[in-house]
């Protein structure tokens, strides 16, 4: 496992989650109840660098020894190199009847709008050995940040679900549809679940190339469709112009979808970087952050949106997006100009590119249900919470397969509310509050009494959801702000709503509680 990056002197407890340590540590971990020596379970564990037990407890500085640089950015590179990526861009014409230039704006800004907190509490992981969640009982308080977790929970739950849907798509296309929903489902979260119950180290590792074959089968698919001349730079000739105001208000929701998309890595952002080194210097963990980020999204996310283009009523593309969504679509621009050999295997590259996607939030998915178990249940080896988490989106993954678009525009404005708020509330205590790191105490964030008591946080969140209801515009129900901007404004007034009232709230609650 030496291309993860760890040095050779990695303590072993921390690979494999060994009773020995600190009383903290074995109070958050528990004792391992897989067996060793010569069961097959043992010889994997062995080959993979073993796995990974250490939960929610703080990382020791003498165990954070993840020595690359590289991997900081590459686990995002791969994560968001993938074809769901693909699928926020494709939504910008059928959904909501952008142009590509008016899409292409949005995509750039919104993105770099989108991804800068995760970037910055990506520097946190290797300055305090905290999980995200964990450190966001700073924000929420010990039992507040119970409630984040939750959506945590949803959010990590949810988009895999949504994952592995659009990758299922490609298996279906390529199966002429003989494969069915289900089973590509299966197949995607199978192959998942097998990296993630390993833990950290082997996400990385996959994480560190998986994003080179899905670059290249994109640079193909780029090709083939500047060769197949259906690019529509404007709105179609048939399309009805829309009045300013109204393109104005279809921006608004578009920008909503592709925010959720690259703000929701926020909410486990510092979970990879933990085992980085205490004096990694935070603008490099930022940087190398923000360009594996900003590069796949906007690329991606472009590409989706020319070829998205391309899918208007009556046209080849329409029909086939229309019957297989963006399975469909792809097979349209490749099969023609490659042979449906080779357009079978470029689906399938891209079918299986939902796994590095994937990888992130089943891995995080368990820390947020040991931040929400109790005492006793946060013992339960971390592996058994990962295959928890598969089961539960394999489940919602199946009915939801045939009702993947309406699902995902709800979806992302979803994970864009809820995101703003949580925002809202870790951004201002951060600067406003604790003035920057030096206003943490790291060793307090198992010890309920020094930390908020949440009832500012809790309050403040309150108010974020009635700002993201009065501004959202969806198609089950519209609020009275959003129906004024003719588009959906939703997270937007909840960042505002929740950090307003968060810093009146807080001031209060600080005077008051003396902490």
């Amino acid at each position: 496992m030496s291309g993860s990056g760890f040095a050779e002197k990695a303590p072993r407890d921390a690979e494999i989650g060994s009773a020995g340590g600190s009383s903290s540590s074995g109070r958050a971990q528990g004792t391992s109840t897989v067996a060793v020596g010569t069961s097959l379970y043992a010889k994997v564990r062995r080959l993979a660098g073993g796995v990974e037990q250490r939960g929610i407890e703080r990382v020791p500085e003498d165990e954070r020894t993840d020595t690359s640089m590289t991997q900081v950015g590459t686990v995002w590179l791969s994560a968001n190199m993938c074809v769901s990526s693909l699928a926020i861009g494709v939504l910008a014409y059928p959904v909501f009847g952008l142009s590509f230039l008016a899409s292409a704006l949005t995509i750039v800004f919104i993105n770099l709008l989108g991804i800068l907190p995760v970037c910055f509490f990506s520097t946190f992981g290797p300055r305090f050995g905290l999980r995200q969640m964990v450190l966001s009982r700073f924000f929420f308080g010990y039992n507040g940040v119970k409630l984040i977790a939750i959506f945590n929970i949803l959010t990590c739950l949810g988009w895999s679900a949504v994952n592995v849907i659009v990758g299922s798509q490609l298996l279906h296309a390529v199966g002429s549809g003989r494969l069915p929903g289900y089973g590509g489902i299966l197949i995607i979260a199978f192959a998942t679940l097998l990296i993630c119950i390993f833990g950290y180290r082997l996400v990385h590792a996959y994480e560190r190339w998986s994003w080179a074959p899905s670059l290249a089968i994109f640079l193909v698919v780029l090709g083939a469709f500047a060769r197949s001349g259906a690019f529509v730079p404007g709105t179609h000739d048939d399309d009805a112009v829309p009045p300013a105001a109204a393109e104005a208000g279809l921006v608004l929701s578009f920008a909503a979808s592709v925010f959720g998309f690259a703000t929701g890595w926020t909410s486990y952002a510092a979970d990879y970087t933990v085992y980085q080194p205490p004096s990694r210097a935070r603008t490099s963990v930022f940087l190398c952050t923000f360009a594996g980020l900003f590069v796949p999204l906007c690329f991606v996310e472009l590409l989706g949106a020319a070829i998205g283009s391309a899918a208007r009523a009556g046209s080849a593309y329409g029909d086939a997006y229309a019957s297989s969504a963006v399975g469909g679509l792809l097979w349209e621009v490749l099969a023609p100009r490659v042979g449906g050999g080779f357009a079978s295997f470029c689906l399938v590259v891209l079918a299986l590119s939902i796994v590095a996607n994937n990888c992130p939030n089943i891995y995080s998915v368990a820390l947020s249900l040991q931040v929400l178990a109790s005492p006793a249940e946060a013992r339960v080896p971390r592996p058994v919470w990962t295959l928890a988490g598969t089961l539960v989106y394999v489940a919602v993954a199946i009915p939801g397969y045939d009702h993947f678009e309406a699902s995902l525009e709800s979806f992302m404005l979803v994970i864009a509310y809820w995101l703003a708020i949580y925002e809202g509330v870790s951004l201002s205590e951060h600067f406003l509050f604790r003035r920057g790191i030096a206003g943490y105490v790291p060793e307090d964030y198992e010890t309920p009494s020094r930390l908020p008591p949440g009832f500012a946080a809790i309050s403040a969140f309150l108010c974020g959801v009635a700002g993201a209801v009065l501004g959202m515009s969806q198609e089950w129900f519209s609020g009275p702000i959003g129906k004024l901007a003719g588009g959906d404004i939703g997270f937007e007034l909840a960042f505002a709503f929740t950090a307003v009232s968060y810093v009146a709230l807080r001031s209060v609650e600080k005077s008051y509680c003396k902490r």
